[in-house]
């Protein structure tokens, strides 16, 4: 193997563990944020946009407690990536990794993060049985709009 194959292969090694393990800098993560915080200003952003759209109080109700069970399993999948991190480092600094150790681990991420996936998409279609058509058509008219500007 030549010296441009190992550095490629290295680089790719790094790239899928930094990849896995969620690793990002802190002003970016949880760590630098209080997550209270957070969960109050995307409140207070949806608030904005249900007021927009003329949300009755029932409707409110319904999409507020669909996005708190979401943030706070969010929450959770987050802190359990900072555990993930933490079984991933001690695998690379053992003598002898255990590869089916790291791929259950991975796997265990994947699926994790799957099945919030799954449990977003879950709210979301509450959310559109909850929404009149009308507010369903705002809502795709600002999404198609934010779109274009992206």
């Amino acid at each position: 193997m030549n010296t441009k194959s190992k550095v490629l292969l290295i680089g790719s090694a790094v790239l899928g563990v930094v990849l896995l393990t969620g690793f990002r800098g802190e002003h970016m993560g949880w760590g630098a944020r209080n997550p209270e915080r957070i969960k109050q200003m995307i409140t207070w952003r949806m608030d904005d946009r249900l007021e927009e759209l003329k949300a009755t109080d029932d409707q409110k109700r319904t999409i507020h407690g669909l996005k708190d069970s979401l943030f706070d399993e969010g929450k959770h999948l987050i802190e359990q990536q900072k555990d993930a991190r933490q079984d991933l480092l001690a695998q690379w600094e053992a003598p002898q990794p255990d590869a089916r150790a790291v791929h259950a681990l991975v796997d265990a991420r994947v699926d994790a993060w799957r099945g919030f996936a799954h449990k977003v998409a879950d709210a979301v279609l509450e959310a559109h049985r909850v929404l009149s058509p009308a507010q369903r058509q705002q809502v795709s008219a600002d999404v198609r709009e934010h779109m274009k500007a992206r």
